[in-house]
């Protein structure tokens, strides 16, 4: 038991850091999701267009990110209650394999299926 004592403290460290490096991405990248301005004196229209197309994709990573940032803090939670490694649809035990591929995953096969 001890060794899984282990193993999870050092699963929730490497989701806090990896939690952090989200939003600290996230914090770095709020000026590329910005409203594109309307000023045709200053920008054409081609660059408006790219502009407007460098911002729909820095806020479709914005969404990535913060999807995952939901994964991962309810990830730390289940580590926090105890309930990490078990399914939250029927509580059976979630294979090491199925963790090893993604540590957030809250389903086991069956349920996800």
């Amino acid at each position: 038991m001890i060794d899984a004592d282990r193993d999870l403290a050092v699963l929730r460290a490497s989701l806090v850091a990896r939690l952090e490096d989200l939003r600290a991405a996230s914090a770095t990248s709020s000026e590329s999701r910005r409203p594109v301005e309307l000023d045709q004196t200053s920008v054409g229209r081609v660059s408006r267009m790219d502009a407007m197309q460098a911002q729909a994709m820095a806020l479709a990573m914005e969404r990535r990110r913060h999807d995952e940032a939901r994964r991962i803090e309810a990830a730390i939670g289940r580590i926090d209650d105890g309930e990490y490694g078990y399914c939250i649809a029927c509580g059976e035990e979630i294979s090491a394999k199925r963790l090893a591929v993604d540590p957030t995953i809250p389903t086991c096969i069956r349920c996800a299926s």
